[in-house]
């Protein structure tokens, strides 16, 4: 799908889609289906996600006053920002206010003991059947989302989901590739259709904590939260074991994404991530090419980066980190490889930053 969308160039910025919820020509008009919803009418708070293609979306639920609710990106520090317009907001503040922008600068946090109850819940699709049937970017975000909003009691089985996609999303899924853990949706706008999909498929009833890494709770600081909660309550909440090969030495992985050198150093920080198979047997893999990020915010760190490039999939063998020039490297087995990444990486933010990106040449460590 999302080479189709490049290829006949039905993406708008960020582009490339890759790896991303893809934002499509056409995304407002797809939007203007929503209000007439009447299960938009109905709700008084509406969750909807932050990728750029729901920005309308997200306007609309406010300029319609409703409240709405906005995962925090990664789950990072908590579940939902709650976004608050200034007082007297214009429709163009209110605009300012559904961007991703607006909603770091206009939010406050919601936390887990809030008696939130959310009455529509929109999420973001790479692919959706005409039966309910959705695919994501595969890293299961929104999935999660939902489980912890059933945690939390804030939403339910009668609870309607909604996505927004173009009309090339909707395509034949198998029943086969869902899992119980995925969450379905009951309605598909696209700029030229309103689908109710009368999906029954039941969804998540909860965390399924068989199904959460140890390295998933590392990241997400809210699941320890829900997961020592379901633990007092009695709940198994066992998690998914370990592959055979990241056992021994309390579990830990042999090389993730650890710092080389303490981030209070002035001298550059490099990473070895694994530097591929042949590090194993003793012998570095050679890395022959380099990605350079600049525009790093000055108060950058290097585990903020690592945040972003795995929200895209990416883990360079190697990385050198020069914060306090706001610059880094990427150190990349191949020129292929290298140039795979600086399309993958274009138009990606660090904090206020737009990151620019391009291949190094001559960079060395020194």
């Amino acid at each position: 799908m999302w080479d189709y969308m490049e290829s006949q160039n039905l993406a708008d910025f960020p582009r490339p889609v890759h790896h991303r919820i893809p934002n499509f020509k056409g995304a407002s008009r797809a939007a203007e289906h929503f209000p007439g919803l009447q299960v938009f009418k109905a709700a008084r708070t509406v969750k909807v996600n932050p990728d750029a293609p729901q920005r309308n979306v997200r306007f609309l639920v406010l300029s319609s006053k409703k409240t709405l609710l906005v995962p925090t990106p990664r789950l990072r520090s908590g579940l939902f920002n709650k976004i608050t317009p200034p007082p007297g907001a214009t429709k163009e503040v209110l605009r300012r206010c559904a961007t991703s922008q607006g909603v770091r600068s206009y939010s406050v946090p919601i936390g887990l003991d809030s008696k939130v109850c959310v009455d529509l819940v929109v999420v973001g699709s790479v692919a959706v059947s005409e039966k309910g049937w959705r695919i994501g970017k595969g890293e299961g975000y929104a999935d999660l989302e939902y489980a912890m909003m059933v945690s939390m009691g804030a939403v339910s089985q009668q609870t309607p989901v909604v996505t927004v996609v173009h009309d090339c999303q909707v395509v034949d899924i198998p029943e086969a590739l869902l899992g119980d853990h995925d969450v379905t949706v009951d309605y598909i706008l696209t700029p030229t259709r309103v689908i109710a999909t009368g999906c029954e498929r039941p969804r998540p009833v909860g965390i399924m904590w068989s199904k959460i890494s140890h390295e998933m709770m590392e990241k997400i600081p809210i699941l320890r939260s829900l997961r020592d909660r379901e633990r007092r309550a009695g709940k198994d909440v066992t998690l998914q074991e370990r592959p055979q090969h990241l056992r021994g030495s309390g579990g830990q992985q042999a090389a993730p994404l650890s710092t080389g050198r303490p981030q209070s150093a002035p001298q550059p920080e490099t990473d070895s991530v694994g530097a591929a198979q042949g590090s194993l047997q003793g012998q570095p893999a050679p890395l022959a090419a380099t990605v350079f990020i600049g525009n790093l915010p000055r108060d950058a760190r290097v585990g903020d980066l690592k945040r972003v490039l795995r929200g895209v999939g990416m883990m360079p063998p190697r990385l050198t980190w020069q914060g306090p020039q706001g610059r880094a490297f990427l150190h990349l087995q191949d020129p292929a490889t290298a140039q795979q990444a600086v399309c993958q990486l274009q138009g990606l933010s660090l904090g206020p930053n737009t990151l620019t990106v391009a291949l190094a040449r001559g960079h060395t460590d020194q």
